[in-house]
């Protein structure tokens, strides 16, 4: 005989809400379109680079969704932030909604939240991802002080989607042209990224985009002696997928969240 248990997680506080004004819209790169939204109050407004506001949308179907959107850059005096929409071509409902967009539309959002922050500890930063995660990579990169070693590799459709990075820090970054859509178990960035020579000392490697190679990345440095706390891991995106995000964690790790 045994026993059986049902595991429960604490009830969370509701996030906050916010009423988000579109003030401008206007393309970046032909797969990147930036809204600008002021709303009410942001000095209440208490996030880190690379966390993310859940935007409320109708899907397809009529039904209330919801999208997890990176937070670009948030300007507390001025009540505006910005959040870059990746135009993939599928039409999807976050993505027709960003193409319409135009100054004086709403929309609401909940948040901040997220774990894909800066380990402030570390010694130095390695980011892997793909579109999808250049807003949240470029946040955190941004953020990081002068005397910060810092690494990336960012897969992009084409080479007109590369954008500028305004850094202060020492940041080495290399661009991954794949000439095409996304796809999942991306070999591009699964192999650069075992490539990829740790430097001296503690390092913290921020892995994010598509859940498959997400999950691939995660254990290659895993086996390569990462700890497990020197890796952020999240899956932003994969196929058939609507909304949300993938904590990419092993079964022990999950059972020991239930029971916390």
């Amino acid at each position: 005989m045994t026993d059986t248990f049902t595991a429960t997680r604490p009830l969370r506080p509701p996030m906050p809400l916010w009423p988000l004004t579109v003030v401008e819209a206007r393309d970046l790169t032909p797969h990147m379109r930036r809204i600008t939204f002021s709303t009410e109050d942001l000095t209440r407004f208490d996030h880190r680079p690379g966390q993310d506001l859940v935007l409320m949308m109708t899907d397809d179907d009529g039904q209330p969704g919801r999208r997890h959107y990176t937070i670009r850059s948030a300007d507390k005096p001025a009540g505006r932030l910005d959040i870059d929409f990746v135009l993939h071509g599928h039409g999807g409902p976050a993505e027709r909604w960003a193409l319409a967009a135009k100054p004086c539309d709403q929309l609401e959002a909940r948040g901040p939240r997220g774990h894909t922050m800066i380990n402030p500890a570390a010694d130095w930063h390695v980011f892997v991802g793909d579109e999808t995660c250049l807003p949240g990579i470029f946040a955190m990169i941004e953020s990081l002080p002068a005397r910060a070693k810092a690494f990336a590799f960012i897969e992009v459709a084409e080479k007109a989607d590369q954008q500028t990075l305004n850094a202060v820090c020492d940041v080495e970054l290399e661009w991954l042209v794949r000439g095409g859509p996304a796809v999942p178990g991306s070999p591009r960035l699964i192999d650069r990224l075992a490539l990829f020579a740790p430097r001296p000392g503690r390092g913290h490697a921020y892995v994010i985009g598509e859940t498959s190679t997400v999950r691939a990345q995660r254990q290659g440095l895993l086996a390569r002696g990462f700890a497990k706390d020197q890796i952020s891991a999240e899956g932003y995106w994969r196929p058939g997928r609507q909304g949300g995000h993938d904590h990419i964690r092993d079964e022990a790790e999950m059972a020991a969240r239930m029971r916390g």
